[in-house]
């Protein structure tokens, strides 16, 4: 068995293969519409929006928020005074679905006591740590509010001010239009919406416990927040690149799950990750810079595909010739591997039939999205000997693409060894429906923990740095409805 051994071990690395029972995961778009229906039951006390294995205060909160009433002022939006509880799923799989509208949220006003309004303003004051920026949360006109008492004008500020701290640290401060080909939406918003958290920090008196737990679950965010906090302010340059990618991590789910993928871009490695630890990892080759860059995306593995075929696409049927080029030559298409039909309206479909000269190599990882992008295996193998791996139409192909292949048939499809092995040999086009899913996540951090687990640099392969570097030297910009980028939707169903 040639991927036998490497496989059993990686999957006892993983210590999953004991637990054919591991809870599927389901996606974003279904927590998030498990969120709006949950909406619609009230309970008597604001549950915890954090997991279970958190510190939470275990007493009852001994009253809810006072909701202010609603005005004419947009801002003020009234929040019923019973409100649901806020569960933070243990894997939340974001969804490539670009939304149109692009209205300005408004924050609920609630009332607030001088002892919470003050625990806010030490919030704000400690939020640089986190590598937000102070200045934009008011601290001076919170100060002077505090000072005048309470009433409607620090019920107004305090709670924008919160609302503001909330959406920063649950989704980034970063704006949609500064976050170049960013094709994901951060279920976040959905299962942990402001009012709630808002509401069950002023019932349990506890806003800088909320704050301090709003934060990315993710070790590698820890490691970044320490080591801002251990670069000297006058370090101007590398604070702001640390801030920027310290951002990049609220962007996503704030927990991305017991096991999952996720590659590096500018690092040119995927990672298999269980329980926040890497088990396996596997260089890549990412798309070129420019209309092939390689989108951001957070998607789901539905099923491996064990040899593969692959249909060209048109624009290298007619627009590069092949077509034409596979019907007039039988004697080269058959050794490539290419099929040709010609189609009623004059149209030529090709398809590279399984085998070594595949463009896709022997396994193909479906991950269902609007771009066609996918991982998959490669005949060119010597590409993965260079240092910049940029070199694709924008799908990712992977290293040692059978070994994670058959792993993920073993995890996700309940397959023993021997028959994800057997798959992979039979030479015949085999697709293994996953019964259990798994996030896969296509990521860009600059500076980053590599594979080897050390903080550093890597090269901005596509110049994305440059608007989230601006847009954190820049006056904080008001949030929108806008959850992804508005840029073209480009398919790059191209493994060449």
């Amino acid at each position: 068995m040639k991927f036998g051994c490497s496989v059993v071990a990686v999957i006892a690395a993983t210590g999953l293969a004991a637990q054919p029972a591991l809870a599927q995961k389901t996606t974003g778009q279904a927590e998030a519409k498990k969120a709006e229906t949950g909406k619609k039951k009230a309970v008597s006390t604001p549950t915890s929006i954090l997991p279970t294995t958190q510190s939470v205060p275990t007493a009852q909160p001994t009253g809810q928020p006072t909701t202010k009433p609603a005005t004419k002022s947009a801002a003020k939006t009234a929040v019923q005074p019973v409100v649901p509880p806020v569960a933070v799923p243990t894997a939340i799989p974001m969804v490539s679905q670009p939304v149109v509208q692009d209205a300005i949220l408004a924050e609920p006003v609630m009332a607030w006591s001088l002892a919470d309004a003050k625990a806010l303003l030490a919030a704000v004051e400690y939020i640089g740590k986190e590598g937000l920026v102070p200045g934009d949360y008011q601290p001076a006109a919170l100060r002077t509010a505090i000072a005048k008492g309470e009433g409607d004008e620090l019920d107004a500020l305090a709670s924008r001010v919160f609302g503001w701290l909330i959406e920063d640290l649950r989704d980034g401060r970063t704006p949609m239009k500064a976050r170049v080909q960013w094709f994901a939406v951060d279920p976040d918003q959905d299962v942990m919406p402001t009012a709630q958290i808002m509401a069950q920090a002023l019932s349990e008196h506890d806003v800088g416990g909320v704050v301090a737990k709003l934060a990315p679950t993710n070790p590698d965010y820890a490691a970044l927040k320490a080591d801002l906090n251990a670069t000297p302010m006058a370090n101007k340059a590398r604070r702001a690149l640390i801030q920027a990618n310290m951002d990049r991590w609220r962007w996503l789910a704030r927990d991305l799950g017991d096991v999952y993928l996720m590659t590096n871009i500018p690092e040119f490695q995927l990672r298999l990750v269980v329980r926040n630890k890497i088990i396996r990892s596997y260089k890549t080759v990412v798309g070129k810079p420019g209309r092939t860059a390689t989108p951001q995306l957070a998607e789901t593995v539905s099923a491996v595909v064990f040899n593969p075929t692959w249909t060209v696409p048109q624009s290298i049927v007619k627009g590069e010739g092949l077509g034409a080029k596979v019907l007039n030559n039988p004697g080269w298409a058959r050794s490539a591997g290419y099929k040709a039909t010609k189609n009623g309206d004059g149209s030529i479909t090709v398809v590279q039939q399984p085998g070594a000269n595949n463009s896709l190599g022997l396994m193909k990882i479906d991950m269902p999205n609007p771009h066609a992008i996918y991982l998959h295996d490669t005949p060119s193998k010597q590409y993965f000997n260079s240092e910049v791996r940029a070199f694709s139409h924008g799908c990712i192909r992977t290293e040692r693409a059978v070994e994670l292949g058959m792993t993920m048939a073993i995890l996700g499809a309940q397959k023993t060894a021997t028959d994800a092995a057997d798959i992979s040999r039979s030479g015949k086009y085999t697709k293994v429906e996953m019964t259990r899913t798994f996030p896969v996540y296509l990521t860009y951090f600059t500076y980053a923990r590599s594979i080897d687990g050390q903080l550093k640099p890597f090269n901005d392969l596509y110049e994305r740095d440059k608007p989230v570097l601006d847009s954190f030297a820049a006056p904080r910009q008001l949030k929108t409805t806008q959850r992804a980028s508005e840029e073209e939707i480009i398919k790059l169903d191209n493994p060449l």
